[in-house]
């Protein structure tokens, strides 16, 4: 009896240890924005609607670590991700984006980034990844002014906007929510 009680000890210690060890292995990138927006199967207990139309806006205002993806960027392709992953058509998934602040650095063209902080934009590919699957981009022009960024510096596809306030006013009037995340 005591050998059983060790051997089931032994068994549960190791497999729950490479369970542990496994996990972050198991988050995966695509179907839709292959290189960015990993996201892992999950047992679900909350349902959604796989026909649904999801109109959601994320805000940003930190810039991402200088040379880095901004994660708060990739969140938008996580989201894209994880939802097709699991039955929901891509075209049902309108998302736009709202930068503001120092954030509005990670929108620059590739050699303006370049330029500014002797680093490459690693946000480039993954903002024309977010914007050929229907993600608006939209810079608070306020900021923008602020920090004297102008519409010709802004990567291709990017809109500036008066001000983030007015860009989450008018998205919310077309039905957009606004994302904690």
């Amino acid at each position: 009896m005591l050998s059983t009680i060790r051997v089931l000890i032994l068994v549960l210690t190791f497999t729950t240890a490479n369970f542990a060890i496994a996990g972050a292995d198991e988050f995966m990138a695509g179907p839709v924005i292959k290189n960015y927006g990993k996201h892992a199967k999950v047992q679900q207990d909350f349902n959604f609607d796989k026909n649904s139309v999801f109109k959601v806006a994320f805000d940003i205002g930190e810039q991402g670590k200088i040379g880095e993806v901004n994660r708060k960027i990739e969140t938008l392709a996580r989201f894209i991700n994880m939802h097709v992953a699991n039955g929901m058509p891509a075209n049902n998934i309108h998302l736009a984006l709202v930068v503001h602040g120092q954030a509005g650095f990670d929108l620059l063209k590739g050699p303006l980034y370049q330029e500014k902080f002797q680093q490459k934009n690693a946000n480039s590919a993954l903002l024309q990844d977010l914007m050929k699957n229907q993600v608006r981009v939209y810079l608070c022009g306020q900021s923008a002014a602020y920090y004297d960024i102008s519409n010709d510096m802004l990567a291709s596809g990017v809109k500036m906007a008066l001000s983030a306030m007015t860009a989450h006013a008018v998205l919310q009037s077309k039905g957009y929510k606004v994302n904690p995340f």
